[in-house]
């Protein structure tokens, strides 16, 4: 697959693009007022501990406290050993662990799998007790270091945890672990054995857990205990910090940042080239690559083309048509992408594609381009939490499983943890996708203001039947001075042509006159009544519906 990510930076934005055989796949935008927060590490105060829902609310200094769930504290642990014999169970763990892990280092998920303290490392499987309540563990104003998990979106707060992880090039260092996982995404199970057996040999005893990135499938032992020492070092800076930092809360950690970031998450030999519009990021580029993988200098390139650098590679349209309700499939069919508060729907339509004569074909294909477009849009859009998938209804069982696995392995390719449920009785799919910020759409737009945000308002009918509604209240209170309707120019222009009588018609019945006219300065579903000579609004007062 070939791979190029595109840097764009001025002074008050700084914009990724990810794209994959010259298709634009993800954008990551930040903004100085929109200043990204997972993995940054705070010394927070507790609030409010709710053993009702076995929560707290800690202060961070943010607008609203973050929420910290019971199952994200750290807590001491007791158990008799209960060792599985090919240790295949505790394995698996430690792999979906690590891919967890690995999504919060990528800035792209939630917290991992709740981990405790104590244990052995490696092989065997442990009998645990049930953790504590979080009445018995924390306590309101104590003081604890927390990382934020998840940004604030909409009206919630930032989620924090307390399970503490930092992110390297090929590790993972987490200080209060006691196992070493290794990225499902990295080959065989004897592979992951070989890297597991590798890392624990340099991970110092008591001292966590370590968590095998993606990228460090082919790196040396020696590498791993170098970098293992500077995450180690980096905690160990950040738990002396808390002592002289003051009452909090006090900001003890900044997570990388989004350049810097994917730099280290993604830019490797599977990458072909990253190029960057501006000097000073070209230069910083090349300053922490030195340190850190000099070998991938050569496929940094400098874009200084009076042509910008997002237009040049057709990157730019595509992000204008981010928002778009509708995304159009190569074979004539489409899909429709609908945002809502509990969950987000996509529509799939066969549109012009009728196909040729076997329908279950025309349909399976439809629903296959479709598979492949849900899943880069979800990237592209950055779209999280729940979302179902209603594909054309297939006949057959094997045209639904077919579906499913092509959808399937295309969010195989997303950082971002996904799980695709099976095909329903109704032909969805329902699928969840981590959320650690607010969605590009929520992030770059706001509700409109005429039709609060529900994309839709009042026909030109429905206006004049609102206006014509206020009028007769008016005349019900016995009011007999002249008024002037203003109606917006397109309503005015129904009026004119579509109800040619209307006015003399309500004339005749109010018993007073009325004068229409048009005024652009209003929304296109307003009007205003106002007294012919006082220049008077009277319309707050009648206007009810």
């Amino acid at each position: 697959m070939k791979r190029e990510i595109l840097i764009s930076a001025t002074q008050r934005e700084v914009r990724v693009a990810i794209i994959e055989d010259d298709q634009l796949v993800e954008l990551q935008v930040d903004r100085p007022e929109n200043k990204r927060m997972v993995g940054d590490i705070f010394l927070g105060k507790v609030e409010a501990v709710l053993p009702g829902i076995q929560a707290a609310f800690v202060n961070i200094g943010t607008e609203k406290a973050a929420f910290l769930h019971n199952s994200d504290l750290v807590y001491d642990e007791d158990g008799d050993d209960d060792a599985n014999e090919d240790g295949d169970d505790d394995e698996d763990d430690a792999s979906d662990e690590a891919d967890a892990a690995e999504a919060v280092a990528g800035g792209e998920g939630g917290a991992p799998e709740p981990r405790r303290r104590g244990g052995r490392r490696g092989g065997g499987r442990r009998r645990r007790k049930e953790a504590p309540k979080i009445e018995d563990v924390l306590k309101r104003g104590q003081s604890l270091i927390v990382q934020v998990s998840k940004e604030p979106i909409s009206t919630k707060g930032p989620r924090v945890t307390a399970q503490v992880s930092l992110a390297g090039r090929f590790l993972v260092y987490m200080p209060f672990a006691s196992r070493v996982g290794v990225s499902r995404k990295i080959g065989e199970r004897v592979e992951r054995q070989r890297l597991r057996a590798q890392v624990e040999s340099v991970l110092p005893k008591e001292k966590g857990g370590v968590i095998v990135r993606t990228v460090g499938e082919d790196v040396t032992q020696e590498t791993f205990s170098r970098e293992l020492q500077t995450l180690i070092g980096q905690w160990d800076k950040i738990v002396k910090k808390q002592k002289f930092v003051g009452s909090p809360p006090k900001l003890l950690h900044r997570e990388t940042s989004l350049t810097r970031g994917i730099i280290r998450d993604l830019f490797s030999t599977k990458v072909d080239r990253l190029t960057v519009d501006s000097k000073q990021v070209y230069n910083e580029v090349v300053e922490y690559l030195t340190g850190i993988a000099p070998e991938l200098i050569d496929r940094v390139q400098l874009h200084e083309d009076k042509v910008p650098l997002f237009d040049k590679g057709g990157v730019e349209t595509e992000i204008r048509d981010l928002f778009k309700r509708r995304c159009d499939l190569p074979s004539g069919g489409y899909i429709i992408i609908e945002p809502t508060e509990a969950l987000v729907s996509i529509d799939v339509n066969s549109g012009r594609f009728t196909g040729k004569k076997d329908p279950e074909k025309t349909v399976t294909k439809t629903n296959l381009e479709a598979a492949r477009e849900i899943a880069r849009q979800l990237r592209l859009r950055d779209v999280g939490g729940i979302v179902v998938c209603d594909f054309i209804d297939m006949e057959t069982k094997a045209s639904r499983d077919k579906v499913l696995q092509e959808l399937r392995t295309h969010l195989g390719r997303d950082r971002a943890r996904t799980k695709a449920y099976a095909v329903t009785d109704l032909g969805l799919i329902e699928m969840t996708r981590q959320r650690v910020r607010q969605s590009h759409f929520h992030a770059m737009t706001e509700p409109c203001p005429i039709c609060q945000g529900t994309g839709r308002v009042f026909t030109a009918e429905t206006i004049v039947r609102r206006m014509e509604r206020a009028v007769r209240r008016v005349a019900s209170e016995g009011r007999r001075d002249a008024l002037v309707v203003k109606l917006p120019p397109d309503v005015a222009l129904y009026v004119l042509t579509e109800e040619k009588e209307l006015m003399r018609r309500l004339e005749k019945g109010i018993g007073f006159g009325i004068e229409l006219r048009d005024d652009p300065l209003l929304r296109p579903d307003e009007f205003k009544l106002v007294v012919k000579g006082a220049g008077r609004d009277i319309t707050s007062q009648y206007a009810v519906a």
